[in-house]
């Protein structure tokens, strides 16, 4: 499998300091701060790092195994809502609610709710949040028909 390497700097104090996160790969560089990740300054932090993470992994297991049953998904959209909270050791990661909205013709809505389930617990992201309450509110839009 592929090794993928990214960075991250951090200079000075945890409060007054800042940082650089790096994404050689997607040709990505972002400021962050104790503001942006902890309060609402700008930049970003890394619980949207993850947020995307899981968010493209999911997307992509959903796809599939959509197209494992001979169907391709004309559209997946997740995103990711990373709930920074804390326990009695400081800060943690306590939930990610995932919403899912896809297009794939020809699909029950039976079916469709298995597959989002089994791709959130066997995505290679997900599965490094093992304890951490992972949500998923998926919804399957109808196809539009284009007639010419």
């Amino acid at each position: 499998m592929t090794i993928r390497t990214v960075s991250a700097q951090w200079n000075g104090t945890l409060k007054e300091g800042t940082g650089v996160m790096r994404l050689p790969g997607a040709n990505f560089e972002g400021p962050y701060t104790f503001a942006s990740r902890f309060e609402e300054g700008e930049g970003t932090n890394p619980e949207e790092l993850v947020g995307a993470a899981i968010a493209g992994c999911f997307s992509m297991f959903l796809s599939a195994l959509i197209s494992k049953t001979g169907i391709t998904p004309s559209e997946i959209n997740t995103q990711a809502a990373v709930d920074l909270g804390k326990d009695d050791k400081g800060p943690k990661i306590t939930s990610i609610q995932l919403t899912t909205d896809a297009k794939v013709p020809s699909i029950s809505e039976t079916d469709f709710q298995a597959l989002v389930q089994e791709a959130k617990e066997n995505c290679p992201i997900a599965k490094l949040y093992t304890g951490t309450v992972i949500e998923v509110a998926a919804t399957l839009q109808p196809e539009t028909v284009i007639s010419e």
